[in-house]
Order: structure tokens, then sequence, then C-alpha cells
């Protein structure tokens, strides 16, 4: 009998999620999932906890993450899929990549407050469960305390780019991104590129060692899905895909709502590079 679909893009209140590693794995179970990943922001700490929810349910778990990188220029999320979660050097990488999300978090506020909007480090490091907030949480600290009535005015205000309260953030280099998943035993994959809009840099991605390419996404349509299938079947590349939930909220993605088959996971097992991971629960 076939296996149901997976998810393999999620995130939780480790990163810029709502939803604890444990209510994702509760919502994975009442979907039917067969395998979840999660792929917090920069992050690996929520893997353990998620693993442990997943176990208990009979649900398969995948621990990655989602790198912040720069290619030429251009910001490129890359998903990184099966790592060894006790990997000393990924560890420490992404520990530091943390301390640059704070580190922008404080720059944004110092932005804001020279624009005469008077929101503090402590309203917002007050919010978040998690090391390293993101913009995501300044938005809801500036929605909490009054400064605007939704998220969604507050980027178009203060946070997107371009705006009044912009800062850029610092992101690792592209390659430097796809070496850390590769020793840490994974398999590097690019996220939702139907949004990143830079399709002409894939063979150089490519040549630098990418895995994947992230083909189903809550924000892509069928033809967009249909089109990074056919383009990664060409580059001898995965075909991988998620929600990329972050929780329930107005206009968020829903957990399992994007079908990707079982099979995708079989495929990308086949590729790793090893066959264990160590993930501690």
């Amino acid at each position: 009998m076939a296996k149901p679909y997976i998810d393999l893009h999620l995130h939780t209140l480790f990163s810029d999620g709502v939803s604890t590693p444990e209510q994702v794995a509760e919502e994975a179970q009442k979907m039917g999932l067969a395998a979840i990943a999660l792929t917090d922001h920069d992050t690996i700490e929520g893997c353990p906890r998620l693993a442990k929810a997943c176990a208990e349910r009979g649900i398969e778990f995948v621990p990655g993450t989602e790198l912040s990188t720069d290619i030429e220029g251009h910001e490129m999320h890359l998903l990184g899929y099966f790592l060894d979660t006790m990997n000393e050097e990924l560890i420490r990488e992404t520990t530091r990549y943390q301390q640059n999300r704070t580190n922008r978090v404080h720059d944004l506020i110092r932005q804001l407050n020279s624009i005469g909007v008077a929101l503090r480090a402590d309203q917002v490091f007050s919010l978040p469960k998690c090391r390293a907030p993101g913009r995501p949480h300044v938005a809801r600290a500036l929605v909490r305390h009054g400064f605007c009535g939704t998220m969604d005015e507050a980027f178009a205000r203060y946070l997107r780019k371009g705006a009044p309260g912009w800062t850029p953030k610092v992101n690792v280099r592209f390659e430097e991104g796809i070496r850390l998943i590769h020793q840490a035993g994974g398999l590097a994959v690019m996220a939702h590129p139907g949004l990143n809009k830079i399709d002409h840099l894939i063979p150089d991605m490519v040549r630098a060692g990418l895995d994947g390419i992230e083909c189903w996404h809550s924000r892509h349509p069928k033809s967009t899905a249909k089109r990074y299938r056919e383009m990664a079947a060409r580059l001898g590349l995965l075909s991988t895909g998620g929600s990329d939930c972050h929780g329930p909220g107005r206009g968020q993605p829903i957990i399992g709502t994007v079908c990707v088959p079982y099979d995708i996971l079989d495929e990308m097992k086949r590729r790793l590079p090893r066959s264990t991971v160590s993930v501690q629960v």
C-alpha cells in the first residue's frame, strides 16, 4: 500500500513560527502525514523536540534547517535535510548565525527609534521563545504595543526592504552554506525558487554542489511546480517540497496542504552520502 504525503518545509517558534514542536507533530498526525522535516531559519535547536514528538506519534522525522545565504548579491534560502544535529561545526555555525539575527533585530529597533517609533528591545525579545528573533517578531511587537494594527501594516510601513525601519541582513555565502550542510551529512536544496526570481543562477548553484530544488510550495502554482520539476530532472537534481507552514494564522499556509508524495523522500535517502543521521532526543 502506498504511503501518504509528506511535508518537508515547516517552522516552529524556534525561529519565526508560532507553534511548538509538539503542536507541529500533533497537526501532522491530524493531517495523516507520513513524514515531516523541521526547517527553522538558521537553527537546528527545535529538532530534538520535534524528533521526540514525531517518534511518539509514529511519524518519520527529517532534521533540517533553512539557511539565509547570499549568491551574487541575491538572498537565497537554502534548505538542509538529514542533518547530523550533533555535528560540532553545524552547531557552532548556526549559533553564530542566530547571533547575527539577534544583532539585526537590535539594528532594526535602533532604526525604528530614530524615526520616532519608541519600540524597546525587551518588548521584542520577550515575545518569542527562541534565541534569535527576526522581522516577524518585531512586527508582532509593533502590533502588540499599538504602533501598527496588523503585521501586514508593520511590514509595509516599517520592515519591508526600502521601508524607513529596514536594515540589511548579514547572510552566509551560498557556497559556505552548501559546504556546511554537506559536511553535516545533509542534502542542500534551493527553497521556493518561484519567489526568488534567480533561475539564471541555478547552473552556478549546481556547480557549487546543490542537490535539489523545492518544486512544490504553497506559493507555487501547479504550472510553476511542473516547470521546476522538469528543470530538476534536466539538471539531475532532486525535487522536494513542503507547505512552508509557520503555524495557524490568517493567510498562513497549513501543514500538509502541499501534496508531496512519499516517493520523494525515498529518492532523497538514496542520494544521502551516508545511511544514518544523529538526532538527540
